[in-house]
């Protein structure tokens, strides 16, 4: 029996291949290919990988040779494979250059509106839009910064990241505002067989409270405080009881936003008689860098969302008891993203908003 063909992945190929398996948008055929790729990568035999993904060997085998004589682009279907299409090149072109505009009634088109424009069923409109992967209905909120020192602060942030200093402790920490007790007009039902929980959609309002976190990044530890309010004497409140609950002996690099409390001249004085403390602003409309963040997501889902408050203290209660459990065992957020393909996103993304400004295409007639 001859020798298996050997292959070699990279680790940039290895991304890419994984990125296949997890992308929501790829087909059962490319995650299909990219995870025996993935699996002879991890040194599996083929018989292992063939009970592992239930496939045959001899689909193994093509496809390990094909990786072997082209790599990424050797997962790739090879052109004129399959059935010819139906439709001709004009009504695709057509159909294509309408889903970026707007529809006749000024929002994105649907299946149905597009089918009725071109003359295409609706099916047809389906299988275009998904092989050029064209989502018409779905948006994506984005903010670009504007922050003249964008680079600098942010090589800054994430520098403590990828190499968080010795004798020290890193905080990513924000305020969460406007944190509602809000109670439920009448009770739910509680989840059961064959239902889920319910609950009323109006509710009765009993006050906010302000929740200042920060996060230990190395720990996953999170300290925290609540106030009615979030002037500067809360902000220097909750730096005070950091102050306490660190080790003396230990810096502390503080990520925060450029709110304006945050650098008042109170607040200025106060780091300067502890020198200890040292701020890291993260660029302006940049919250992404921050990871207390995913801290507030997490909060905000289990227990600000679906609770039901009769007061500001009971939801201040339940706060603190979420916080006391994550604490025994605390998970750390880690970085893992590559700054230079970010600052690269971005680039694109700058370039991409310009383009539109100048040569707008969303919005045009048709």
């Amino acid at each position: 029996m001859p020798a298996p063909v050997r292959i070699e992945v990279s680790a940039t190929q290895k991304r890419e291949l994984v990125r296949i398996v997890n992308a929501k948008t790829s087909s059962q055929r490319e995650v299909f290919r990219a995870r025996i790729i993935l699996g002879l990568a991890r040194g599996l035999s083929h018989q292992e990988i063939a009970e592992e993904q239930s496939v045959s060997l001899l689909a193994i085998g093509r496809w390990r040779k094909r990786w072997a004589a082209k790599g990424l682009e050797g997962l790739q279907d090879a052109p004129g494979r399959g059935r010819k299409p139906r439709l001709s090149p004009k009504a695709v072109g057509r159909a294509l250059s309408l889903a970026r505009t707007q529809a006749p009634h000024g929002g994105p088109w649907s299946v149905r509106a597009m089918a009725g424009e071109t003359g295409l069923s609706k099916s047809s409109v389906q299988r275009l839009w998904s092989a050029h992967k064209l989502q018409p209905h779905r948006v994506r909120d984005f903010k670009l910064s504007k922050d003249l020192q964008f680079e600098e602060k942010f090589w800054d942030v994430v520098g403590l990241y990828l190499d968080p200093p010795e004798q020290a402790v890193v905080l990513c920490s924000d305020e969460k505002c406007q944190c509602q007790a809000l109670e439920r007009t009448q009770p739910g039902l509680p989840l059961g067989q064959g239902h889920i929980r319910t609950r009323t959609h109006d509710y009765y309002r009993h006050g906010t409270v302000t929740l200042f976190a920060a996060l230990d990044y190395l720990s996953g530890k999170v300290f925290a405080h609540t106030a009615p309010r979030h002037r500067h004497q809360e902000w220097l409140a909750f730096l005070r009881k950091i102050d306490k609950e660190v080790a003396p002996e230990l810096e502390l690099h503080i990520i925060c936003d450029n709110y304006s409390t945050h650098k008042h001249a109170k607040v200025t004085a106060w780091l300067k008689r502890h020198p200890r403390f040292h701020l890291h602003f993260i660029p302006t409309s940049s919250s992404w860098l921050n990871l207390v963040e995913r801290f507030f997501g997490e909060i905000t889902a289990k227990v600000i969302r679906p609770g039901s408050f009769r007061s500001v203290g009971a939801l201040v209660a339940d706060i603190f008891r979420f916080l006391d459990h994550h604490n025994l065992n605390p998970k750390p957020y880690r970085w893992t993203a590559d700054p230079t393909r970010i600052l690269e996103k971005l680039d694109r993304a700058w370039e991409a908003m310009l383009e539109e400004i100048y040569n707008p295409v969303y919005g045009t007639s048709h």
